[in-house]
């Protein structure tokens, strides 16, 4: 069966997100030298990620990991120990501290910290010379959710900038192994910073709260009775977990926002007839926000999952014991089998149902952090600069991976094109 070899650079993932929704309900594929299934049927990647045969923990249930943990660029993403890679009682417990400290209060509390993070940044475009272009993926789409997850988790401000460098670096699929580890290396140093800065002066920041939960309750065992790797029960964080966790909440609510906002602009920009519709209020910004989601998922391709057991899948295909499965999310919101042209920005479609955020018990915590982001800053930018356009020799090409699903430059006129 021939293999489909991803892009590092993604720099065609139309054809890509085309052929794999050709390639039937999973098509094997080749990551950077690492086999695997990659799903982009809807429905079937649903069932998938709700299914217990299916696991994130590689350390558990991937033979392969041992392998290309110091030679895959991709490592930092399926070595790490959170929620993001548990499965079944280690899942449950981190999701749950995590959970009890990333609250709904907590979120809501920041709505009016990000209206007037995003005022201040359109304050700092509207200071800019008249007629020169600029990028919005610069100026906006990065500095408002790394300035929202800084207040978040208390992030001291000579950390801001160096964390964004490294989160990049984390989501650059052209690394070289090397480069690949010695970013993580960095960022884990970044993150020592932080824990040791909250440890001394603990506050009110999500931060705090997770050492807190890392203090106070009894730290995990390296394995449980049954030598799974398992460590379940009420046990706190380890301080390797906490670690690992808040790298997550860092990489996590930044890149994935960026890339909203910055494809919510551009579908508007270069749909003026959907832009018309939400101004004539037949829509709204979160109409905007949910098909920017569908039609563009922040994360195209998520690595990694792993079949517990066989798994067999329609069409006679079976996913054996051990096997990597990647969740083709791009791929998946465009899919003929759920949404009728795909590939259409259409702020009226009916079904604008999505996995942009995952699915089952993996979905997203962070995800109406991260809706609300988008849609304060969509919705402030066209009411604040309501003839912006694209520059006239934009020119919007991909970031290079095939992780992060947006665009290297996003340049605009503030004022439309005389």
């Amino acid at each position: 069966m021939d293999r489909l070899v991803l892009d590092p650079t993604g720099r065609d993932r139309d054809a890509e997100t085309a052929a794999l929704c050709a390639g039937g309900p999973a098509t094997p594929v080749d990551i950077l030298g690492v086999k695997a299934w990659a799903v982009a049927d809807p429905d079937l990647l649903e069932d998938l990620l709700k299914d217990p045969r299916v696991s994130k923990d590689g350390h558990r249930h991937w033979p392969g990991l041992s392998e290309i943990s110091t030679t895959w660029p991709l490592a930092l993403w399926v070595t790490v120990r959170s929620m993001f890679t548990a499965h079944g009682a280690d899942h449950r417990r981190l999701r749950r501290l995590v959970g009890t400290v990333l609250t709904a209060r907590r979120i809501n509390a920041l709505a009016g910290r990000v209206e007037e993070l995003t005022d201040a940044l359109l304050d700092d475009l509207a200071a800019m010379p008249p007629g020169t272009p600029v990028d919005l993926r610069e100026h906006l789409a990065y500095p408002l959710p790394i300035r929202v997850i800084g207040q978040l988790l208390g992030l001291p401000g000579e950390l801001t900038g160096r964390f964004r460098a490294h989160v990049d670096g984390a989501f650059d699929t052209t690394l070289s192994p090397e480069a690949s580890e010695a970013n993580a290396a960095a960022f884990y140093a970044m993150v020592g910073e932080l824990v040791a800065a909250k440890r001394r002066a603990p506050g009110d920041d999500l931060t705090s709260a997770l050492i807190a939960a890392c203090e106070g309750g009894a730290a995990p065992a390296e394995g449980d009775a049954a030598g799974d790797g398992s460590t379940g029960g009420d046990a706190g964080l380890s301080e390797q977990e906490l670690m690992d966790t808040l790298l997550l909440v860092v990489s996590a609510g930044y890149e994935t926002t960026v890339n909203l906002i910055d494809n919510g602009i551009a579908n508007l920009l270069t749909n003026p007839d959907q832009l018309a519709l939400v101004r004539a209020g037949e829509v709204g910004w979160e109409d905007v926000v949910e098909e920017t989601l569908r039609r563009d998922a922040p994360v195209a391709h998520l690595p990694l999952r792993y079949a517990v057991e066989d798994i067999e899948l329609p069409g006679g295909l079976t996913v054996r014991r051990g096997e990597a499965i990647l969740a083709s999310y791009a791929a998946a919101g465009r899919h003929p089998s759920r949404h009728q042209d795909g590939g259409a920005f259409d702020v009226t479609r009916a079904d604008k149902d999505h996995l942009a955020f995952g699915h089952g018990v993996h979905f997203c915590l962070g995800a109406p952090l991260g809706r609300l982001e988008g849609s304060t800053a969509l919705r402030k930018l066209f009411e604040r600069f309501p003839d912006v356009a694209l520059a006239p020799d934009a020119d919007l090409r991909p970031v290079e991976s095939l992780i992060s699903n947006g665009h290297r430059t996003l340049p605009v006129l503030l004022h439309g094109r005389k």
